[in-house]
């Protein structure tokens, strides 16, 4: 019976096992999980194997290292940057971000020194800066914007021949011409007409000078009215600096829209602070006055212009040798330096392409806007970063506005004319008042936002909350809600020394040294002629700009020398200079005074010589057909 039954159940699965097997072939059901097989019974069983011992977890970071890290993070990125616009070639935008690297580190607030990874960081990024500027400086200037030459610079190596058409066209247009100067047309003139109009160099330069212009024309007309000289003086900027006003001389040092040099009495101050040179309306004014006394000792326009960039005491020699007091006379007999013939006709050149600029070419001038500012007179030394917060203008806006500052501070001890953006007085005058005059220095001003809160601000500018607290006359638990901005209390940067003079340490850079005395990176480097980040321990640098003496003042443009006889406006006015009846010694406009005349050399031809230039003031190198005419003419 037994068996019976177990046939049965095997002839069952025989019939049943088909069909099992053709419902698990069939592709339209779903697969299902396959039954777990339990454990065979023979195999031995396997043993857990032994953990290995948990390693101790490292101690947590502390707030000091999460803010090392998280800063390095950041300084990494804004480098990263930097050298990515680098390599496209965006030097102006890889100079911010490199400038924001250091920059974070540096108002971090931490200890860099004492910082062994932050310390390293900082090396890195300065390392690789200097090495990318550097990388820069064999191709241009590094980082640093390339001034612009002007067409003075440009024109100074003209060969061009004289246009019979230029001459005649040029005279025509003069009848038309009004000016309060007496302007004359010849070959001289000519010459830098037809430069000026017909070379890219020439038109491109003296385009842009005339688009810059458009910045300070309204303040310059302003100041010649009111200090009673022509209006067309406004051209000398053409020559001295294409109406630039932070162009500064490498060689000679002068400076300014008008080319002053560092030493002499022109009403302007200069000090560790500020330099009057590069205020675009104080410089104007003095360039007015000094203007109307060189008028004033030699009676002719065309003379005092040739005494702006030559000296007065050496024009006045020029005619007392000569018997003529006439540039053009003077011009004909190569009393002149090269520079100085030049400089008067392609004045008149750019005169004259002003008034007819279609004629010339120029029909694609668009003057830039002008400059409008609110000026403020202080009392006391504010810095420029507490004012951008004060009004919500960026540094570099400000910095533009005041040319003349050679700090991101105003004087202490000298009132200033600070120039903040149209519109902005009454907003810096209320805001302002919230902070103690002692403090303008150095503290700040933040606009309280949603989320800010006395902790996240005392971070930011790395003081405590206690500080911060106490400045606002606030507690250090209490919300800002309600708070329209704080004064945070920041400890005033280093002064410079009596001297201007710092001696570098072990571990300073020109960006550290820069931060620490409230510079620029680009002031330091100028003030002391080196390039890249790293200096040399040890070393004495100029941390304000100097006050370089000279035994013989230098001519602006090319740093030749004059002897004692300086530049008219790069010299002290002295009583040694000709008086307008002295002038009249000669009787002018080409008349022959008598053959009196030094039989010694002058000062000023004495110190020419000895600095390469024959005293008998040769022309300038180019044989323009203009110079050889009056050669000839003088041999017949």
């Amino acid at each position: 019976m037994l068996m019976h039954k177990t046939l049965k159940r095997y002839c069952l699965l025989e019939i049943a096992l088909p069909v099992l097997i053709l419902a698990g072939c069939d592709p339209s059901q779903p697969k299902s999980a396959p039954a777990s097989e339990p454990p065979q019974a023979t195999a031995p069983a396997l043993q857990a194997p032994q953990q290995a011992p948990i390693p101790d977890q490292p101690p947590p970071l502390t707030q000091e290292q999460k803010r090392v890290r998280l800063l390095i993070q950041q300084v990494d990125d804004a480098y990263a940057k930097g050298e990515a616009a680098y390599r496209k070639g965006n030097l102006p935008d890889a100079k911010v971000e490199f400038d924001r690297a250091v920059d974070l580190m540096l108002a971090s607030g931490i200890d860099i020194r004492g910082n062994a990874d932050l310390q390293d960081e900082f090396n890195r990024i300065v390392d690789g800066v200097n090495a990318l500027e550097m990388e820069a400086l064999k191709q241009g200037n590094g980082f640093a914007p390339k001034e612009e030459p002007t067409p003075a610079d440009v024109a100074s190596d003209v060969t061009f021949e004289v246009d019979p058409n230029i001459v005649a066209k040029a005279k025509a247009d003069l009848a038309t011409t009004k000016s309060d100067l007496p302007l004359v047309v010849n070959d001289y003139v000519a010459v830098f007409i037809n430069f000026f109009a017909n070379s890219q160099r020439g038109h491109n330069t003296l385009l842009h000078s005339f688009q810059r212009a458009g910045r300070y024309k309204a303040m310059i007309q302003r100041v010649m009215a009111e200090e009673g000289v022509p209006q067309d003086l406004i051209y000398l900027a053409v020559a001295e600096s294409g109406f630039q006003p932070r162009a500064l001389n490498a060689r000679s040092r002068a400076g300014g829209m008008w080319q002053f040099m560092p030493q002499g009495n022109y009403g302007l101050a200069h000090n560790v602070y500020m330099d009057e040179r590069f205020d675009p309306e104080k410089s104007t004014r003095a360039y007015a006055r000094y203007m109307k006394f060189l008028y004033n000792q030699l009676g002719d326009w065309y003379l005092s212009m040739a005494a702006y960039d030559w000296g007065a005491g050496n024009v006045q020699r020029a005619v007392q040798k000569t018997g003529y007091a006439d540039f053009w006379e003077l011009y004909k007999r190569h009393e002149l330096p090269g520079e100085t013939q030049n400089y008067v006709p392609e004045i008149l050149a750019a005169i004259i392409i002003a008034n007819h600029p279609t004629q010339y070419g120029f029909d694609d001038v668009t003057l830039d806007p002008p400059v409008l500012t609110d000026t403020v007179t202080v009392n006391y030394s504010v810095n420029l970063r507490l004012v951008s917060d004060l009004v919500g203008a960026p540094m570099d806006e400000l910095m533009a506005l005041n040319p003349s500052l050679l700090r991101s501070v105003t004087p202490p001890d000298a009132p200033f004319d600070l120039h903040l953006p149209a519109g902005t007085a009454t907003l810096f005058s209320e805001r302002i008042a919230a902070i103690p005059e002692p403090k303008r220095s150095a503290w700040r001003y933040h606009r309280v936002a949603a989320e800010d809160s006395l902790a996240s601000v005392a971070r930011e500018y790395h003081v405590t909350v206690d500080e911060l607290a106490e400045a606002n006359h606030l507690r250090s638990s209490e919300s800002l809600l309600g708070v329209e901005a704080l004064v945070v209390p920041l400890a005033p940067v280093a002064a410079p020394s009596a001297h201007m003079l710092y001696t570098v340490h072990r571990g300073d850079t020109l960006v550290t040294i820069a931060d620490r005395f409230g510079v620029s990176l680009n002031q330091l480097r100028r003030w002391n002629r080196v390039a890249g980040i790293k200096i040399a321990p040890g070393r004495r640098l100029y941390v304000a700009e100097p006050a370089r003496a000279q035994s013989a003042t230098r001519s602006h443009r090319s740093g030749t020398s004059t002897g004692s006889s300086s530049n008219a406006h790069k010299s002290l006015p002295v009583n040694g200079l000709a008086s307008r009846s002295g002038a009249s010694t000669a009787k002018k406009h080409g008349t022959v005074a008598g053959k009196t005349q030094h039989s010694g050399k002058s000062a000023g031809a004495s110190g020419a010589r000895k600095n390469g230039t024959s005293g008998t003031r040769k022309s300038h190198p180019t044989k323009h057909a203009a110079h050889r005419k009056s050669r000839a003419r003088k041999e017949k």
